[in-house]
């Protein structure tokens, strides 16, 4: 099996910014200009986040969603503050090929991830988990890992797959922008309760945390922010790495 390598934006319009614990947001870039950068380093998906929609409450600034759908040629995934059959909608509309959804779904309605899958297919549906842990369990934590949901990941992660939901992205509330490494026991402990695929996140800082990462849970897929956006590493520099390292990725 080839593990994507996707990059990762999580974008407060106008700007995407790198956050730490999902908060401190500092100003990195244009969404659009880094999704075209991104796709040219031969990134094998874009992952579009608008971190702070649901938070303010507001809808998604779909304007900027088609500028950057319209620079890259791979699969672009989208979310942050999905509440509606609509939302979805307007964002595939708006050039997005799968939609994440998480704060509506855990702390509102589960049941939108089902009829959402029936209408869109359940490849174009995408569960973000915001995780947190807990002496020994993670937590599901909503509008940009501020609002605590009562759910354990675990058993939400196979309810959304139950759900019909066709992948989850997986974040770290813990490691988010400390570039220390990703929360391997999570990742592992999602990646074994589900059959769909897993996108995890938060935590590289080296290269040899997601080999690590790869080597340990065996997601489906890496989105990366920090490395690349601070041009530590370019997506050729990861790829190039993991292949030396006898992991399949795509050229």
């Amino acid at each position: 099996m080839q593990i994507r390598i996707i990059a990762k934006l999580d974008v407060k319009p106008p700007y995407v910014v790198k956050p730490v614990h999902f908060e401190g947001l500092r100003k990195i870039a244009q969404p659009s200009n880094l999704a075209k950068k991104y796709y040219e380093q031969g990134a094998d998906e874009i992952i579009y986040i608008d971190i702070v929609s649901s938070l303010y409450q507001r809808n998604l600034i779909l304007e900027e969603i088609e500028k950057t759908a319209q620079q890259i040629f791979i699969p672009f995934g989208v979310g942050g503050a999905v509440r509606t059959i609509e939302d979805f909608s307007k964002l595939f509309h708006s050039g997005a090929d799968k939609v994440a959804i998480n704060t509506y779904a855990v702390q509102e309605d589960e049941t939108i991830i089902e009829k959402a899958a029936k209408i869109f297919g359940n490849q174009a549906i995408v569960v973000n988990i915001e995780a947190k842990k807990w002496d020994n369990w993670w937590e599901c934590y909503t509008d940009c890992g501020r609002i605590r949901s009562g759910k354990d990941v675990i058993w939400w992660a196979k309810r959304v797959e139950e759900l019909g939901a066709g992948e989850i992205l997986l974040q770290s509330v813990d490691k988010d922008g400390r570039k220390r490494g990703f929360d391997l026991e999570l990742c592992k402990k999602v990646v074994e309760a589900v059959n769909i695929p897993v996108v995890v996140a938060s935590g590289a800082g080296q290269l040899e945390d997601i080999k690590d990462v790869i080597e340990y849970a065996k997601p489906s897929g890496v989105a990366i922010a920090s490395l690349l956006h601070y041009n530590v590493s370019t997506i050729q520099d990861i790829k190039e790495y993991l292949r030396n390292h006898n992991i399949k990725v795509s050229k």
